[in-house]
């Protein structure tokens, strides 16, 4: 256990120094506000604070802890040795930064609340955000600051012990579309067809033919090839399928369709299934509930883990949502075209609302990518990108968590570089287990 002194309480100060020193490090603190409770204590202690008290570990504050709402904060980032960080502390702290507050200004989502100009989808933009200005957003800085945290600590106090982590992945699909031909009912059939006729997709709608007729298996029909990989791994894998109504015609799912429940059920049986919000269901909590009740009809549980159609993260409304209705997870937290760690880490971190400063107990997934951010690159650089963001990660021995489609493992040459990378990727892991 760690004591630390603070001289009064705060919720953002107990929020971050839990989720570095408990969250990342293993390591159980204690705050006390008592000078003499702190001098007496013979354990591993600090403090943290503006002044340190004699010649005790101190760590400066910066002051972002312990101020409430937010506001416009001018950030200079520095170098610091093999990575980055601000809000820059004198040189009586034990770090030449405060690590908690840059770290609570990232896992927050602190610059998402105030005012920027929002992309054509509603969603905060990568332009916008600092980590990718400063050029470390393909870092997980919150873990690295971390380790650098537990290296002062470990000089500091020898005795302390931190129990070993290991790299976890924790991959992602997203089921927009299961079938590309089938399941679509007569109307949104025919009007396939038509579509395909008059874009002279000849060849297209012969597939599909072959597919309504049985004699071929429908393209986006994956989820055989998947669950054969991973049933008998440890690997963690999570699906979300889209029920709700959707702005694009050819996506989304009527879930009233017996074969859409039976692959609901099926997928439910091996690895966990979770529910992709609707865009129209962000603006109206009744909708929101409706959908949830929709999948919890089919699997026969209830909704642990979500994630937001077009990776819409309006805060703090949707996340105060999804508190009321008791989801425990939310997998949103990511850019969709670009590759990095939206919130500067990839560990999974607790949903800390800035408007009300309370801790909740959503606990937000971070993900490192998503197949849409490299659609347009060649095979090798997609596997060079993949393969130096997982190091990123295992360098910290992180969360590793990157966001495919099923579409993403039909067998055509395009998507080979997707097979492979989830395959290899499953059995590379289950050899450290």
């Amino acid at each position: 256990m760690l004591l630390i002194y603070i001289q009064k309480p705060s919720t953002r100060i107990n929020y971050i120094f839990k989720h570095i020193c408990l969250r990342i490090l293993g390591v159980e603190v204690e705050f006390t506000y008592v000078i003499e409770e702190f001098i007496s204590h013979t354990g591993p202690k600090l403090s943290y604070g503006k002044q340190p008290l004699g010649n005790e570990l101190f760590l400066q504050s910066h002051g972002l802890l312990t101020q409430q709402g937010f506001e416009s904060i001018e950030i200079t980032v520095k170098e610091w040795e093999e990575t980055k960080c601000f809000f820059s502390v004198h040189d009586k702290s034990a770090l030449p930064f405060d690590i908690f507050s840059a770290s609570f200004y990232l896992l927050s989502r602190y610059e998402e609340y105030l005012p920027h100009v929002k992309d054509e989808k509603g969603r905060f933009p990568v332009s916008e955000s600092l980590a990718f200005r400063e050029k470390f957003l393909e870092q997980p800085v919150v873990d690295i600051w971390a380790y650098k945290f537990k290296k002062v600590l470990q000089l500091h106090f020898p005795y302390l012990k931190f129990p070993q982590r290991l790299m976890i992945i924790h991959n992602v699909i997203g089921v927009y579309e299961p079938f590309a031909f089938k399941q679509k009912g007569l109307f949104r059939s025919l009007a396939g067809y038509a579509n395909d006729f008059l874009k002279f997709r000849i060849r297209r709608n012969f597939r599909r033919t072959r597919v309504l007729l049985g004699f071929k298996e429908d393209p986006y029909n994956t989820f055989n090839w998947i669950i054969d990989r991973v049933k008998k791994s440890s690997i963690n894998l999570s699906i979300f399928f889209l029920l709700g109504d959707n702005n694009i015609f050819n996506e989304g799912i009527n879930s009233k369709r017996k074969k859409i429940k039976e692959l609901i059920k099926f997928i439910a049986d091996y690895k966990q299934v979770g529910l992709i919000f609707s865009t129209i269901s962000f603006s109206d909590f009744e909708i929101l509930k409706k959908e949830k009740k929709q999948l919890e009809n089919i699997t026969n549980r209830n909704l642990i883990s979500s994630m937001n159609s077009q990776y819409l993260v309006n805060l703090p409304e949707i996340y105060r949502n999804l508190v009321e209705l008791e989801i425990e997870r939310d997998f949103t937290m990511v850019y969709e075209n670009t590759v990095g760690f939206r919130a500067g880490s990839c560990t999974p971190f607790l949903f800390y609302d800035l408007d009300y400063e309370i801790n909740t107990p959503l606990i937000i997934h971070p993900l490192a990518l998503t197949t849409i951010a490299m659609q347009d690159k060649k095979d090798s650089v997609k596997i060079y990108e993949v393969e130096k963001i997982i190091a990123s990660v295992k360098e910290v021995n992180g969360t590793f968590s990157m966001f495919f489609t099923n579409k993403d493992f039909t067998p055509i040459s395009k998507n080979k570089v997707w097979r492979s990378l989830f395959t290899e990727k499953l059995q590379q892991y289950d050899k450290t287990k």
